[in-house]
């Protein structure tokens, strides 16, 4: 059996595909399997595709129309034949030991899942910080145990996962247009049905933060989000013990991500908006579903505003925007990053100064 299939999904990315195709040819890892799955347009990434798969028999080259992010890593993952599966976006690049690392360790715990950390990136190398957004576990663990592995940012290039444990659980993506938020209902699947995660604090992904064609100014991706939760809510209300450990936590972390959303779209997309997502949880709390749990975590002034009073909730949206603003003028002068194994200071997005 092949160790590792990495899957590869191709879109308009011709100006950084060689140098995610190098950083995969040349893992120090060679019992891969390399899966790069296009839009079939005869386009600079097709000729870039079909120039590596001839130099290197690993490659399985699939050009087809897909429609979306979802359809094309699904049909990866049905031919995939390695034990483990990696999904490296186009537009990013990994570490050489990348998967030989992340193999090992799954390999020494049986895991259904190891994740790492990643370096957020812009340009050709010009600000690569490492995110510091996941810790070094002690052992395996599950999300029964530890609650925040479900709040993990979803960053599912991170990662390998066991074959076997994604086909058993029938974990897929959502086959639906646009490429935006379509990791989110499948890293709480995997994070929810995962039995054995072990979490690595090393950084090997170089997730680019500057690609022009990743946004969130359509108003298809604007709902995106609300596909996901539905997907998500009728995956967990299929299983019985899902819905018993995990449902009202799920309806935590959707209220949360729909603010999130709502910080991050256009301004011409926020009362429609807030209309769907008054509705979403005027509806549950009508059902009766939102307990002790979700009110302990979310502020029940603010739920109810939202639920009866938009007028009132949309204060509270403009007055967490302009914080948001703010922080983020203050980050990009100066910020402070701090982890178990260093601190690091940057300026202007350099970092100037590492300790540890």
């Amino acid at each position: 059996m092949t160790k590792v299939s990495v899957i590869v999904p191709v879109y308009k990315v011709e100006s950084f595909l060689r140098k995610c195709l190098d950083s995969v040819v040349n893992q120090t890892l060679k019992d891969i399997e390399i899966i790069i799955i296009d839009e079939g347009d005869f386009d600079e990434c097709r000729k870039i595709i079909d120039e590596y798969a001839a130099k290197d028999s690993r490659i399985i080259a699939i050009h087809e129309k897909n429609g979306c992010y979802g359809t094309a890593v699904n049909k990866g993952l049905e031919i995939a034949q390695g034990k483990y599966v990696s999904i490296i976006e186009s537009d990013d690049y990994a570490e050489l030991n990348m998967l030989a690392d992340l193999y090992n360790l799954a390999e020494k715990h049986n895991c259904d899942v190891v994740k790492s950390d990643w370096f957020n990136y812009w340009g050709e190398g010009e600000r690569n910080i490492k995110c510091s957004r996941i810790p070094n576990s002690d052992g395996v663990t599950n999300a029964l145990e530890d609650k925040t592995l479900l709040k993990i940012q979803p960053s599912i290039w991170s990662a390998i996962y066991n074959l076997e444990f994604l086909n058993t659980n029938k974990i897929r993506f959502l086959n639906t247009n646009g490429g935006t938020f379509q990791d989110t209902s499948f890293h709480l699947k995997v994070m929810m049905c995962a039995k054995k995660v072990l979490l690595t604090n090393k950084a090997y992904i170089h997730y680019r933060q500057d690609n022009p064609n990743s946004s969130v100014k359509s108003k298809g991706k604007v709902y995106a989000l609300c596909d996901e939760f539905n997907e998500i809510e009728n995956f967990v209300k299929a299983r019985e013990d899902l819905s018993v450990n995990f449902l009202e936590q799920i309806y935590s972390i959707q209220y949360r991500a729909y603010f999130g959303n709502l910080l991050r779209i256009s301004d011409e997309y926020v009362n429609d908006f807030i209309e769907v997502y008054s509705a979403k949880f005027k509806t549950l709390y009508e059902q009766g579903v939102l307990r002790d749990y979700f009110f302990k975590r979310n502020r029940r002034e603010e739920v109810m505003a939202l639920i009866f009073d938009k007028e009132k909730f949309f204060k509270i949206y403009k007055k967490k925007l302009k914080r948001k603003t703010l922080r983020k003028m203050r980050k990009n002068l100066i910020s402070i990053h701090i982890d178990t194994s260093h601190i690091s200071i940057v300026l202007f997005g350099r970092e100037i100064v590492r300790i540890g």
